[in-house]
């Protein structure tokens, strides 16, 4: 059981003080000279007083409250939470990248324009396009930039009045219809195969003269490779639509299949997914944008262009969707996933993609005993299971994700993909060792018997945590976020 402790406004007593100062011996300006007399406050802000000890032991209890992925494991489905090597943080700390200023002339950034166009390069190879974009600051970013470009593509040929429809599968990540949407266009929904894959009847009879895009994520959000993806593909081009390839769950793939030889036209990679940049917080993020050469004259201005061993940004593109991000992407973030690539080279990223396939099936195989496996396939990164043999005994997914958080593990994802009742969605990655998998699916397995033999136990947590179950519905609408007295 929990025990509350004591914050630090309840700490401390009058007087004391984390720093004593030694009485001033030269002339102290007037607070007036400092601060004007309109931003002072009338009397002293309401700050506990505490000692230099009692402060650092409040900041570093905070910190430990944290969690990320140095800290634990983190199965978080769809969203790859990858270990980010530190290798790579000594990369884009360099002075010469970390002082190196937007504005200043092309002439003296030679080194970073030279890397911007090498990873271009790497991610177009991995990718199987003809020309890569590092503008996009996100994923989301990366799709509405694809779009952005495959509306511009229709425009150019005279069609985009027509083609205003995008077809998406229910499996769908949200940012995909969101992102379509925001384009102005229109979104068609089609419902997947009994099997988890593209329902090919369903998508013959959404196509048409109107199709300006199919949304398709491969491996699916289900964790499932699409194995008629060239008859898809097929079928968007045979009514002259394009084919946009989410790359939420490239890291499936990398070094093995390219999205370019699937037929896709489009594509986003998510650095911060794939490429082993932090991920998490909000940001940073950065999300690349590759395309097939018809869809080259669209890119963001400017590109990198290399003449005579020298690297200039072209400004003249008469028929780009125009600049998407200041200056040139997150700079840093592309700086880290440059130094993974680097460092893993081909033979390493494949090695990657094969060990979080290995890892997410292990799960799959160890689990589906106790839990519900909806779909009886080889899954690829990420495996989706339910909470449906747990439902007799009145648990839920949810119940079973607030007991995980007893023991220290960061639930993975739930009630996603949508079209799977009761989804527990859990992704590994490469990164975990067999001993951290080993050690959360015997909690799975816990927590299942937990369920048959004292289902309150699960229903009722967490109970070790520093807040309890709460009123989610509350929590979110009207939350209480600072300290009252």
């Amino acid at each position: 059981m929990r025990k509350a402790k004591a914050l630090i406004f309840e700490l401390g007593q009058p007087g004391r003080r984390a720093v004593d100062l030694p009485a001033c011996d030269v002339p102290a300006p007037a607070a007036s000279d400092l601060i004007p007399a309109a931003f002072r406050r009338k009397t002293p802000a309401a700050l506990p007083e505490v000692s230099q000890l009692e402060l650092m032991r409040h900041y570093t209890a905070l910190s430990q409250r944290n969690f990320g992925v140095d800290s634990g494991f983190y199965p978080l489905g769809s969203c790859t939470m990858k270990y980010n090597p530190k290798i790579n943080e000594d990369a884009c700390r360099l002075s010469g990248f970390a002082a190196l200023h937007p504005l200043q002339d092309e002439a003296t950034a030679q080194g970073a324009l030279e890397l911007l166009a090498a990873m271009e390069g790497y991610l177009a190879e991995i990718a199987g396009m003809d020309a890569v974009t590092m503008q996009p600051a996100a994923g989301a970013h990366g799709e509405l930039t694809g779009i952005k470009l495959i509306r511009a593509y229709h425009r150019h040929r005279g069609e985009d009045a027509v083609r205003t429809k995008v077809i998406v599968p229910d499996s769908a990540h949200g940012t995909n219809p969101a992102t379509a949407a925001v384009c102005g266009l229109e979104i068609v929904e089609i419902k997947s195969h009994p099997d988890g894959a593209v329902d090919l009847e369903a998508l013959r009879a959404a196509v048409g003269p109107d199709t300006a895009a199919l949304m398709l994520t491969n491996p699916s959000t289900l964790g499932l490779f699409e194995k008629n993806i060239g008859e898809v593909a097929a079928i968007v081009h045979g009514a002259g639509g394009l084919l946009y390839y989410d790359g939420a769950n490239a890291n499936a793939i990398m070094g093995i299949s390219r999205p370019g030889d699937m037929g896709f036209d489009v594509i986003h990679f998510n650095l911060h997914k794939t490429f082993a940049t932090p991920h998490g917080g909000g940001g940073p993020g950065s999300g690349p944008v590759g395309v097939k050469k018809d869809l080259i004259p669209f890119l963001p201005s400017p590109v990198i262009v290399a003449e005579g061993g020298r690297y200039r940004l072209n400004h003249d593109r008469p028929l780009s969707i125009g600049k998407v991000q200041s200056f040139y992407g997150n700079f840093g973030v592309i700086v880290r996933a440059y130094a993974y690539i680097r460092a893993m080279g081909p033979d390493g990223l494949k090695a990657a993609s094969e060990d979080a396939v290995l890892n997410a099936h292990y799960c799959l195989s160890r689990l589906k005993e106790k839990f519900h496996s909806p779909f009886d396939r080889f899954c690829m990164h990420e495996c989706v299971l339910t909470s449906k043999n747990q439902k007799p005994y009145g648990v839920r997914t949810l119940d079973i994700a607030k007991r995980l958080l007893d023991y220290g593990y960061h639930p993975p994802t739930i009630y996603f993909p949508l079209i799977v009742e009761e989804a527990l969605m859990i992704e590994p990655t490469e990164t975990e060792g067999k001993e951290t998998l080993d050690d959360f699916i015997a909690v799975m397995l816990k927590i299942a018997a937990e369920a048959e033999t004292d289902a309150d136990q699960v229903k009722n947590a967490p109970v070790t945590t520093v807040v309890g179950r709460l009123d989610e519905a509350t929590a979110a609408r009207k939350p209480v976020v600072r300290w009252k007295p």
